[in-house]
C-alpha cells in the first residue's frame, strides 16, 4: 500500500489548483479516499459534533444491508432456470448460472450510473458522491433477469440525470432513483419488463407442463369458484405448488432477481433498523397499511383477487423489498416522525389498491412508491403545521 500510497502523493499536485488536471480533482480525490484514509479528519480532541455516521458509512451500510437478496436473487435465478427447463442440478450449477446472468447486470448498472456521476462531478467541481453505491445496487435488483444489457445501461443514465442530478445530486431528488429507472423501463420497453420475463431460459424452453406465469398474474386471472381460499389454492396447485405461502415467503418464486425473498428483506431490515439507517416506523407502516386494507378488501369480495387471504400480499410481488429499501430512502420518504406512519400505510394501501382494482399493473409497489414520493413533502409539512398549532394553543402570553 505504501507503494500506492507514494504513487498517489507524486501525481496529487497535477490535480490540485493550478495542476495540468486541475478539472479531474474529485476523479482523483474519489479514488485517494476509496483507497485511503482522507487527510482532513475530526481531530481527537476539541469542540466538535461527534456522530458515528456519515454519508460515506450510510451508504455502504445499505449496500451490505442487501447482499442478502443479492446472493438469494444469483442463486434463486439458476434455481428458477433449472425448475422450469426440468433439468436436474446441484448448488454449484444454480450459483454458477446465477452469477452468469446477473453479475453483468450490476456491472452494468454501476458503470453506466458511475460515469454519469463522475461527469456531473467533474462539470460542477464537487466531491463525487456514495449515493450510487447504493442506486447501483437497487437497480439490477428490481429487474428481471432476462432485461437486456443495453436497457440497464440507458435506464440508470436516465435515472440518474433526470431523477437526481437535475435536483441538484445526492440527497436533492425527489423521487426514489432506482424505481424511477424501472419505471422509465416499465413504460419505455413493457414487452421487456412483463409477460416471460421472469425466468431466464437461455436457450432452453419450458418442460411440459410448466407455466411461466408470476404469483400476482395467477392471482389478477384466477376465476373464483366457492370460498375465500380459491386464489390461494390455485397458488398452491399450480407448477406443483411452486407458489405455496413458505415458497413465497422464502423467495424460490420467479420475479425480478432480488425481490423475490421476504425473508432476505426481513434481514435486510433488520441491518437497516439496528445501525438505525432505515426507519422501522415506514417499514412496519407499509406491511400494515397492505394488510389493512388487504382484511377491508376480503369482506367486500367484488373481485376474486380481493378475495385473496391479506397476508399473502406480503410474500407476493415486490412489496417486501419495496417497503425496506424503497420506501425507507433517506431523501424522498417523510422526515417528521408522525408522517413516516402515514407515509408507509399509504405507501401500503395504494399497493393493494392496484393490485387489486388495476389488472395492467398486478405488482404496485413500484408507483405507489412514487406517487408518495411526490406528497412525502406535503405529508411533512401538515405534521410540522399541525405540531406548531397545537404548541400556540398551549402557549401562554
Amino acid at each position: 500500500m505504501k507503494a500506492i500510497r507514494d504513487i498517489l502523493d507524486k501525481q496529487k499536485p497535477l490535480f490540485e489548483k493550478g495542476g495540468k488536471f486541475e478539472k479531474f480533482y474529485y476523479l482523483f480525490e474519489a479514488n485517494e479516499t476509496f483507497l485511503f484514509q482522507p487527510n482532513e479528519t475530526t481531530p481527537a480532541k476539541g469542540a466538535q459534533v461527534r456522530d458515528a455516521n456519515n454519508l460515506k458509512r450510510l451508504m455502504i451500510t445499505v449496500v451490505v444491508a442487501m447482499i442478502p437478496c443479492l446472493l438469494f436473487g444469483i442463486y434463486n435465478v439458476g434455481h428458477m432456470h433449472f425448475l422450469a427447463t426440468g433439468q436436474t442440478a446441484d448448488l454449484g450449477q444454480k450459483i454458477g448460472l446465477g452469477l452468469v446472468v446477473v453479475l453483468p447486470v450490476v456491472l452494468t448498472a454501476y458503470v453506466a450510473g458511475g460515469i454519469v456521476e463522475v461527469i456531473f462531478a467533474v462539470i460542477r467541481r464537487h466531491p463525487i458522491n456514495e449515493g450510487f453505491l447504493v442506486t447501483g445496487m437497487l437497480i439490477p435488483l428490481i429487474l428481471p433477469p432476462t432485461i437486456p444489457l443495453w436497457q440497464v445501461a440507458l435506464a440508470s443514465v436516465f435515472a440518474v440525470v433526470i431523477a437526481k442530478e437535475v435536483f441538484g445530486g445526492t440527497g436533492m431528488n425527489v423521487l426514489n432513483v432506482a424505481m424511477t429507472a424501472r419505471a422509465f423501463l416499465y413504460f419505455a420497453y413493457p414487452s421487456d419488463m412483463s409477460g416471460d420475463v421472469w425466468y431466464y431460459l437461455g436457450d432452453s424452453q419450458y418442460a411440459d407442463g410448466f407455466t411461466g406465469a408470476t404469483a400476482l398474474g395467477l392471482a389478477a386471472e384466477t376465476t373464483l369458484v366457492d370460498g375465500t381460499q380459491e386464489v390461494a389454492a390455485t397458488l398452491a396447485s399450480t407448477n406443483d405448488g411452486l407458489f405455496s405461502f413458505w415458497n413465497m415467503f422464502v423467495g424460490f418464486i420467479p420475479g425480478s432477481i432480488g425481490e423475490t425473498s421476504t425473508l432476505m428483506a426481513l434481514v435486510g431490515a433488520i441491518i437497516l433498523i439496528a445501525t438505525g439507517v432505515g426507519s422501522w416506523k415506514i417499514i412496519v407502516s407499509v406491511f400494515g397499511g397492505a394488510l389493512g386494507l388487504g382484511y377491508l378488501l376480503t369482506a367486500f369480495g367484488a373481485n376474486e383477487f380481493m378475495m385473496m387471504p391479506a397476508h399473502y400480499h406480503w410474500v407476493m410481488g415486490g412489496l417486501a423489498f419495496g417497503a425496506v429499501f424503497m420506501a425507507t430512502d433517506p431523501v424522498s420518504a417523510a422526515h417528521t416522525e408522525s408522517g413516516k406512519w402515514v407515509y408507509g400505510a399509504l405507501i401500503g394501501v395504494i399497493t393493494v389498491i392496484i393490485r387489486v382494482l388495476n389488472p395492467a399493473y398486478p405488482e404496485g409497489i413500484m408507483l405507489a412508491v412514487l406517487f408518495m414520493n411526490v406528497f412525502a413533502p406535503l405529508i411533512d409539512h401538515i405534521v410540522v403545521q399541525s405540531n406548531k398549532k397545537r404548541r400556540l394553543q398551549r402557549a401562554t402570553v
